[in-house]
């Protein structure tokens, strides 16, 4: 499987506290991004970093909302982008924290709604990221994008969710830590996340492919949504979110390795680098290895990573 890869940087950190989010695109660029996706075959093309239109003073009734104003613009910003992008490849965005979602699932849903077939949501994370503007306590809106793509209300002053997500088109896979409001509209909306304790006792591989399976029966568009917090803390330090036991090195490249088999994924986000956080850019160099991966890389392909 081979075709055009659209890398499309935005560096945002408005959705969350630490500023270092917005080094992400470069640490992928620098990372070696684009030539592990050319020497698999793929055409890449780079498209630079989305500017976002200036911000407007705007307001919700929730008054620990932060940053409410870029968030919309970066929104409107990349919602646009992944509309144009989506008919032309696959479009890789580069973050950037988690409130990037907030525009590239919209986009994608938009376009996958005007050629009339179905989006799934894939969303690997130690966070069900299900909060809405008025249940948020913390205010960080990285915490929001799932409950926004599933249509749930609450999101004033953003434009509704074109054509949101049904419960049973979203999988909220490798979840370790979600707060009571979350839990309760979680349970309310009928998802029941993947956790990891599911994938302690079935594997990765189960649950995985009876997702992909109701995605390919459907003849479904399929979005993933990678955070670097999914992978466990000792092998990819550099995210400002860390929760313990997520997933192993050979756990993510299996959840890679199936998606690329399946042959569904249309579009990606990789969210939440800080590479002010990283070591020597090893969690850069991981995110970029699992991404060749999902884009045909095999384990005998792999490269021998120096220690140093």
């Amino acid at each position: 499987m081979t075709g055009t890869c659209i890398l499309i940087g935005a560096p945002l950190a408005c959705g969350q506290r630490d500023p270092g989010c917005v080094m992400g695109p470069a640490a992928y660029r620098v990372a070696g991004l684009a030539a592990a996706l050319a020497d698999l075959g793929h055409r890449v093309e780079d498209r630079g970093d989305v500017t976002p239109p200036p911000v407007s003073a705007t307001t919700c009734t929730n008054p620990a909302v932060r940053e409410l104003g870029a968030t919309l613009a970066w929104t409107e910003a990349l919602a646009q982008t992944a509309q144009t992008a989506m008919p032309q490849g696959v479009p890789i965005f580069l973050g950037g924290d988690h409130a990037l979602s907030l525009g590239s699932v919209a986009g994608v849903a938009a376009h996958a709604a005007a050629v009339g077939r179905p989006l799934f949501l894939l969303w690997l994370d130690a966070h069900t990221d299900f909060h809405t503007l008025t249940t948020t306590t913390s205010g960080n809106l990285h915490g929001t994008p799932v409950a926004y793509a599933a249509g749930l209300p609450g999101f004033a002053p953003f434009p509704p969710f074109p054509a949101p997500i049904p419960a049973e088109n979203i999988c909220l896979f490798g979840i370790r830590s979600v707060d009571p409001a979350e839990q309760a509209a979680l349970h309310a909306h009928a998802i029941q996340p993947v956790d990891m304790r599911a994938l302690d006792e079935q594997g990765v591989s189960a649950p995985l492919r009876a997702f992909l399976a109701r995605v390919a029966a459907a003849g479904g568009l399929l979005h993933v949504s990678l955070d670097v917090d999914f992978l466990d803390p000792a092998i990819a330090p550099a995210v400002g979110t860390t929760v313990p036991g997520g997933a192993t090195f050979r756990e993510a490249h299996l959840v890679m390795e199936l998606l690329h088999e399946s042959g569904l994924v249309t579009s990606l986000d990789l969210v939440e680098l800080n590479p002010f956080l990283d070591e020597k850019g090893r969690s850069a160099r991981l995110m970029v290895d699992l991404v060749a991966s999902l884009m045909g890389r095999k384990v005998f392909d792999r490269p021998t990573r120096s220690l140093d």
